[in-house]
């Protein structure tokens, strides 16, 4: 066994991604177990905090995604129970799951983002839906992309390429928040940078890029194997890989982030990236994103998992 002591792997929550997180729970454990580490792991559900004075960890993984996972509220409560913990501060959490927050943040950086509109779904109820629609389309063009304001794993996104698609796209939307995000679509290759930070500052692995059977990389293609393809490294050019790497480390850290994270890009037929989402919980699932990017820079998940680990526990100390 490894000096880390007894580790909590903490998966599952109510979001609607919980069965993500459950898969990417089991998997971090399972790597864990491998490289030495003594790994229990439990659900975010009403009695953990009972647990936290029966059965203490040492120091706790979160890999729990959605709102619950996501939003600063898991960090603060660890936090606020004086257990370490791997990942961002809960107020960089919160920044960064607000997609429109970070959006500012991030243009702010000096980073791209496409031409958006945030609107909450009472302005639809007060002003009208059907003058608000002709206003994003007449303003933003098409195609777009309508997705949460916050949230994750594409859940209520839709790609819309015809007028009269919005409504249902808006409807979609609104099923998983309250504030629709809609973007111009940007063509072009879809780019998964992540950042880890096991200690020296926060470094860019081998970015992924995307291809998706279908043309969108949706909830679908994201957890169901043998529905998109995957090249890692990204097929791109030595300058422009650097190019994106230096993107997503300045994302990184203009949120304020630390341990690890994942900026999503796609870069256009000119060769400029364009920040679409920042993760602060990315996925660890078979079909993840980050997990490639580590394998293809010859790093074992557990031994990155563990480090990971050992660095919450000397910020603590």
């Amino acid at each position: 066994m490894t000096d880390l002591g007894r580790v909590l792997v903490l998966a599952g929550g109510l979001s609607h991604e919980r069965d993500v997180s459950l898969r990417s729970g089991r998997r971090v454990a399972e790597a864990l177990r491998d490289v030495g580490v003594d790994v229990f792991e439990r659900d975010a559900d009403s009695e953990l905090l009972s647990t936290f004075d029966t059965d203490r960890p040492a120091v706790v993984f979160p890999l729990l995604h959605g709102a619950q996972g996501e939003d600063g509220a898991i960090q603060e409560v660890l936090a606020l129970t004086g257990l370490p913990y791997v990942g961002s501060p809960p107020a960089s959490c919160r920044q960064t799951f607000d997609k429109p927050m970070a959006r500012g943040l991030l243009e702010r950086a000096g980073l791209n983002t496409a031409p958006a509109a945030v609107l909450p779904q009472s302005t639809f109820r007060e002003l009208g839906a059907t003058p608000l629609l002709e206003a994003i389309v007449t303003r933003l063009g098409l195609p777009l992309v309508v997705k949460p304001a916050r949230g994750g794993s594409a859940l209520g996104t839709s790609v819309v390429r015809k007028e009269e698609d919005l409504p249902s796209a808006m409807v979609e939307c609104f099923a998983y928040g309250h504030v629709a995000l809609v973007e111009q679509m940007i063509d072009g290759i879809e780019i998964a940078v992540s950042v880890i930070d096991t200690g020296d500052g926060p470094d860019a692995l081998p970015a992924v890029e995307i291809v998706a059977e279908s043309g969108t990389y949706d909830y679908h293609a994201r957890y169901t194997a043998g529905t998109t393809e995957f090249f890692v490294p990204a097929r791109l050019t030595p300058e422009l890989t650097e190019q994106i790497k230096r993107s997503a480390i300045t994302a990184h850290r203009t949120l304020g982030l630390r341990d690890l994270s994942r900026t999503d890009m796609i870069v256009d037929s000119a060769g400029t990236p364009w920040l679409l989402d920042v993760n602060v919980a990315p996925g660890m699932t078979e079909t993840s994103l980050l997990p490639q990017s580590v394998r293809a820079a010859g790093i074992g998940l557990g031994d990155l998992a563990r480090d990971l680990l050992g660095v919450a526990l000397s910020r603590a100390a």
